[in-house]
């Protein structure tokens, strides 16, 4: 069993690695074409990646036209579209909430995950400031 976990956790780690560089990939593309100025590149990962995770998940899920272990739904899933955006692991979690009728649940998800995340990345800077600041003391 413990073999199966780690054999997982070693899937799971290559798929993010190939998902993390697909991002990079699509991101640059994006930002060298149409400049930074606004994140188009992110947006698109984001929305990309929220599709795929969808159409992934139905199509290899209870009922689904495609058969898939389950070992590779997670290199996929948890993998790939993990290092490519967590945001389509965000997104699809609030789908089920919402699809199970959990609708208070599946609102604070959002409303805790954007504000959270917010904040933390908010303290996260001030933090970074002020060790910056400290420079040559």
């Amino acid at each position: 069993m413990q073999d199966l976990a780690l054999l997982s956790a070693l899937w799971i780690f290559i798929g993010s690695g190939l998902g993390g560089v697909a991002r990079w990939a699509v991101s640059g593309f994006v930002a060298n074409r149409f400049g930074e100025t606004f994140p188009w590149g992110t947006i698109l990962v984001n929305v990309s990646g929220c599709f795929i995770i969808g159409l992934f998940t139905a199509a290899t899920g209870d009922g689904g036209r495609w058969l898939a272990p389950v070992e590779f739904r997670k290199f996929f899933t948890w993998g790939i579209c993990g290092g490519y955006t967590t945001f389509s692991s965000f997104s699809m979690q609030t789908l089920t909430l919402a699809e199970d009728r959990q609708w208070l649940l599946a609102g604070a998800n959002v409303v805790l995950s954007v504000v959270l995340c917010l904040i933390g990345v908010w303290l996260g800077h001030v933090l970074a400031m002020q060790i910056n600041g400290m420079k040559g003391r």
